[in-house]
């Protein structure tokens, strides 16, 4: 859903022309990387520290990490890198220089695809797909009459998996309408993803060979974007559930072109299996891209509940019982998608931030030093 937000972004900026501060470690200024002064803005330096720019062009987002930390996959529709919208690549985040360099392309080039993730034995993995579809990249939906802006939710999207060489191993899901945003629990024994095959967008779990499919959530409303605690244990992800008669419809109505509107969402947790599901965030607007904190005790997320216009994005920490809302970046423009490392030493996210004024987003590696 990279492209969806962007574009979402693009107009917030075309019309517009707190929480707690929490106690970090601190660290001098010798102790920082020398762009970091360049990159980061000072209220941030209690969170991150070392940070390195990884993409230098085009909208580039939703970058996860194997399970070694070695490699991150992600999605771009860099058009220097010879794609026409967003492709899954593979990066050594360490070593590659992307600013030069073409990364590898895992994807098969054709439609449009999403939300890749590693699988266990750091030699495939997972990601969703339009291809099967067509070879072109499936239409974005016109500007609307009544305004509002909207996601398309593309029928043909199914969930393959593939090598590193960028071969299609098999095809988890073949059900009629969307299957996406599958992401892989820390374990190593699950997938959850986001489908339609029930009428409405849903939650579900599955093997990691496509089998014991599951349905987690049942309420009407787009639940999507799940990932699970460190433990495997627990889901956190975003939705939009309306609740009044004119939502309902206006939802319904807009499901029957295959599309969402992502502007009021919050966050919700629950057990694995679907049980004990709680509301975690009530802060209007948009809040989105949730993930957990190494100790499993906090969530990171994108959030734009303090922009009136709906502009900026910045992120932010909570605890899981709801306390405890912290702000970490303080950019003007665009931060989301954080992801932890799987040791917790490090964070990706993807921001707007020195991009010489263009519309690009990239990718940024930073040291995680707060709590």
């Amino acid at each position: 859903m990279i492209r969806q937000y962007l574009l979402l972004l693009v107009t917030v900026v075309t019309l517009a022309s707190c929480g707690q501060q929490k106690t970090t470690n601190q660290t001098t200024t010798e102790e920082r990387s020398s762009n970091d002064s360049l990159l980061l803005h000072p209220e941030e330096m209690k969170f991150f520290k070392n940070i390195k720019q990884l993409t230098f062009g085009g909208n580039n987002a939703e970058a996860y990490w194997s399970f070694d930390d070695k490699h991150l996959v992600f999605q771009s529709d860099y058009s220097e890198w010879g794609v026409n919208c967003d492709q899954i690549f593979v990066t050594d985040w360490r070593n590659d220089d992307l600013k030069n360099n073409a990364p590898q392309m895992l994807s098969t080039g054709m439609g449009r695809t999403t939300c890749s993730y590693f699988l266990p034995g750091n030699q495939t993995i997972v990601y969703g797909s339009t291809h099967l579809g067509g070879e072109a990249c499936p239409p974005t939906p016109e500007a609307r009459s009544d305004g509002k802006y909207v996601w398309p939710i593309y029928p043909s999207f199914d969930i393959f998996t593939a090598d590193m060489d960028g071969n299609i191993i098999n095809q988890l899901t073949n059900e009629p309408g969307y299957d996406a945003e599958a992401t892989v629990s820390p374990k190593g024994d699950k997938i959850v993803f986001t489908s339609m095959r029930t009428g409405d967008l849903e939650l579900f779990t599955m093997n990691i060979d496509g089998s014991d499919v599951k349905q987690i959530t049942n309420e009407l409303g787009y639940d999507g974007g799940a990932f699970f605690s460190p433990d495997g244990s627990k889901l956190i992800f975003r939705s939009s559930r309306p609740k009044t008669e004119e939502e309902i419809k206006e939802y319904q109505d807009l499901l029957k072109e295959g599309l969402v509107t992502p502007t009021d969402m919050e966050l919700y947790i629950c057990n694995a299996d679907g049980s004990d599901l709680k509301k975690l965030t009530d802060l209007g607007q948009a809040n989105w891209a949730p993930f957990f904190h190494p100790s499993g005790e906090k969530i990171i997320f994108a959030s734009n509940h303090l922009a009136p216009r709906g502009f900026p994005f910045n992120l932010y920490m909570i605890n899981i019982d709801g306390t405890g809302l912290t702000r970490i970046t303080h950019d003007e423009t665009f931060d989301a998608f954080p992801v932890f490392s799987n040791d917790g030493k490090y964070i990706v996210f993807s921001s707007n931030r020195n991009n010489g004024g263009t519309r690009d987003t990239n990718l940024f590696v930073a040291e995680w030093i707060g709590n």
